[in-house]
C-alpha cells in the first residue's frame, strides 16, 4: 500500500467511475460510506475482493459524523447487563487505540462530580461501575498504560482538572478513562481511503437507486448518468436508510443531539464531564473537551418519527434539557448565548418494544429476499466488527472467494505511534490529525500552492480561534476526495459546526479546491449540496 494509492480527488472519482460504467461484474457493491460502509469496503478489499463503495452524497456524510467522538468500551452495556456487547466493544476500542488508528484514537479522563445530584449511593454504584469497566479493559487485553484505572479523586484534585465545577457542596469526584476520538468524520475518511489503497473504486456522489443480488443501478448525482453495477454480492450499509433500498426491514431511529461552545465557555477543563441525567442512573451527560478549543456537550435520546432527513436537527427543547442537566454542574452557567452551534445525529436501531433509550446497540446482519445483504445497528466503536461479519455472510452466501478478516491486525493510511511526534519542522497538530501523513500534508500543501501562498500562509488559521489551515483544506482536496466546499469545511474539518466560522472560511475552501483542480483536475461542481446548520 501507497500513499499515492490511497488518494481520493475528483480526477481518480471520474475515472474509476468510467470504468464501473464499463459493464465488467465485480464482487461486491457496498452502499453506504459511513464508518460500517467504509468498513466493509476495506475489509473486502483487503481480502481480495473487487469492490464498488458508493455514497449518494460524501464520505462520512451521515450518522458517522454525529457521534460523540468517543471510542466506548462498553460501561453502559455492562450496567444493562449485556456481558458480550460490553466485552466486544472493550474489544475493539482496543484495536483502534492500539492498531487501526492509533494516531486518532487516544486516552480521555472523565471525572465524575460528586454534587448534591449524585447520592452517595448512587456514587457507590458509579465507582463499582467504573471498576468494572476498568476490569472490562483487562479482559479485552487492552494495556494500563493505554488506559489507566479509576480513582476517586477529592475536591482539591477535582478543582485542579475542572476548575469550573460548582464548589458549594462539592465532595471530590470519580475519575475513570475511555477513548476519544480525534475527530470521527476522520476516522471513516481514513478507512475509505485505505480501502482505495486496497484497490476499492470509493465513490461518493453516486446514489443507489436499486439494489438486487446480483448487483445495483446507481446514479451519478454530478452528471446524472445511469448505470447497471453488476456484481457477485450487494451490502447495504445505509443505516438508518437501510430500510428505503430494500423490503421488510422495520428500523426505529432515535436522535442524539450536542451542543458546541467555545472552550471559554467552560474555562479551566483539562477533562471530559459526566454528570447523571435526573431520574436515569445508566445515563450521562457529557461535557467533552475537543482538541481544536471546542467543547461538545450531549447527549440526547429522542424517538424519531415520519421521513428520515439528509442532515437532522436538534430541536430546542433538546437544547434546553441539556443547559438544564449541566447548568447544575458548573459555578457559571452554561446559557443558550454560550451555544455557538449544535449537532444531531440518528441512530439505526433495530425495531422491537420499548424506549429508543432502552433498545439494543447491537447489530444485525440480514440476507432479504432480493438477495441483499444489510447490515444495521451497532455502534461506531464497533464498525469494524460489523463490517466483518456483513463481508463474511456475503462471502458465505454468493461464494465468493475470499481469504479470512484481516482488519483487526490492519493500521489505517496514516497509522502512527499513539504518542505522535513533529519532526522536520512539521506543526505538531498535523501529526496528532495526520499521523505519519503530516509531512505529506505539508509538501502537497507547498507542491499544489506552486509558490502562490508562502509558508505563512499556508500553516496560519483560515479562521481566528480554530487551528484549521489552509493545508489542510488542500489535502482535503487532492487526497481525501472532498469536491465542494461543504466537503472541506463540515467534514474534512469541521469548521462548519459553527455557522460564523464557515462563513469565514468558505473563500478559503474555494481556494483550495480551485488549485487542486488547476493541479489535479477538475472538481465537479455540486452547488446543491446539503449542508449542517447551527
Amino acid at each position: 500500500m501507497s500513499k499515492a494509492d490511497s488518494a481520493l480527488n475528483a480526477a481518480r472519482r471520474e475515472r474509476e467511475i468510467a470504468e464501473v460504467s464499463a459493464g465488467r461484474v465485480v464482487d461486491l457493491v457496498v452502499v453506504g460510506l459511513g464508518v460500517t460502509g467504509a468498513g466493509v469496503a476495506l475489509d473486502a478489499a483487503s481480502r481480495g475482493l473487487d469492490v464498488v463503495a458508493v455514497d449518494a452524497h460524501d464520505v462520512a456524510f451521515g450518522t458517522s459524523r454525529w457521534s460523540s467522538k468517543l471510542v466506548h468500551g462498553g460501561l453502559r452495556y455492562l450496567a444493562q447487563g449485556r456481558l458480550q456487547l460490553a466485552h466486544e466493544s472493550a474489544v475493539e476500542r482496543g484495536i483502534l487505540m492500539s492498531t487501526t488508528a492509533p494516531h486518532l484514537a487516544r486516552p480521555l479522563p472523565m471525572l465524575m462530580p460528586l454534587l448534591p445530584m449524585v447520592s452517595a449511593t448512587q456514587a457507590q454504584l458509579s465507582r463499582g461501575g467504573f471498576v468494572a469497566g476498568d476490569l472490562l479493559r483487562a479482559c479485552a487485553r487492552t494495556p494500563r498504560k493505554t488506559l489507566p484505572g479509576p480513582r476517586r479523586l477529592n475536591v482539591t484534585e477535582s478543582l485542579a482538572v475542572a476548575s469550573g465545577l460548582r464548589r458549594d457542596r462539592l465532595r471530590g469526584g470519580l475519575l475513570f478513562w475511555d477513548g476519544q476520538l480525534e475527530d470521527d468524520a476522520r476516522l471513516v475518511v481514513a478507512l475509505a481511503r485505505t480501502a482505495a489503497a486496497y484497490g476499492a473504486r470509493v465513490l461518493p456522489r453516486v446514489r443507489a437507486l436499486e439494489l438486487a443480488g446480483d448487483g445495483a443501478v446507481v446514479r451519478d448525482e454530478l452528471s446524472g448518468s445511469t448505470v447497471q453495477v453488476k456484481a457477485r454480492a450487494v451490502v447495504n450499509a445505509t443505516g438508518v436508510w437501510a430500510g428505503q433500498l430494500v423490503s421488510q426491514l422495520e428500523l426505529r431511529p432515535s436522535r442524539g443531539s450536542h451542543l458546541v461552545l467555545r472552550d471559554s465557555a467552560v474555562p479551566g477543563l483539562r477533562v471530559a464531564v459526566a454528570t447523571p441525567v435526573p431520574g436515569e442512573p445508566n445515563r450521562f451527560v457529557l461535557v467533552l473537551p475537543q482538541p481544536d478549543g471546542r467543547v461538545y456537550v450531549g447527549l440526547t435520546d429522542e424517538p424519531v418519527d415520519g421521513p428520515i432527513p439528509d442532515v437532522p436537527e436538534p430541536t430546542e427543547s433538546e437544547i434546553g434539557a441539556l443547559l438544564d442537566v449541566v447548568g447544575a454542574v458548573f459555578e457559571r452557567p452554561i446559557r443558550r448565548i454560550d451555544v455557538v452551534g449544535a449537532f444531531a445525529g440518528l441512530r439505526p436501531l433495530i425495531d422491537a418494544d420499548g424506549r429508543t433509550a432502552d433498545l439494543s446497540r447491537r447489530h444485525m446482519v440480514v440476507t432479504g429476499p432480493e438477495g441483499v445483504v444489510t447490515v444495521v445497528g451497532g455502534k461506531l466503536t464497533t464498525y469494524r466488527r460489523m463490517a466483518e461479519d456483513a463481508v463474511d455472510t456475503a462471502v458465505r452466501q454468493r461464494r465468493l472467494v475470499a481469504g479470512p478478516s484481516r482488519t483487526a491486525k490492519l493500521p489505517l493510511v496514516g497509522a502512527a505511534p499513539p504518542e505522535p511526534r513533529a519532526s522536520g519542522g512539521v506543526p505538531m497538530r498535523l501529526v496528532r490529525r495526520y499521523g505519519s501523513e503530516a509531512g505529506a500534508v505539508v509538501a502537497t500543501a507547498r507542491t499544489v500552492a506552486g509558490g502562490q501562498l508562502c509558508d505563512a500562509e499556508l500553516f496560519e488559521p483560515v479562521v481566528d480561534g480554530l487551528p484549521v489551515t489552509r493545508a489542510e483544506l488542500l489535502f482535503g482536496a487532492t487526497h481525501e476526495g472532498a469536491l465542494d466546499v461543504a466537503d472541506l469545511l463540515d467534514r474534512r474539518t469541521r469548521i462548519g459546526l459553527v455557522r460564523a466560522d464557515r462563513e469565514r472560511a468558505e473563500a478559503y475552501a474555494r481556494e483550495a479546491l480551485h488549485m487542486s483542480a488547476t493541479r489535479y483536475g477538475s472538481v465537479p461542481h455540486h452547488p446543491n449540496a446539503p449542508v449542517q446548520g447551527s
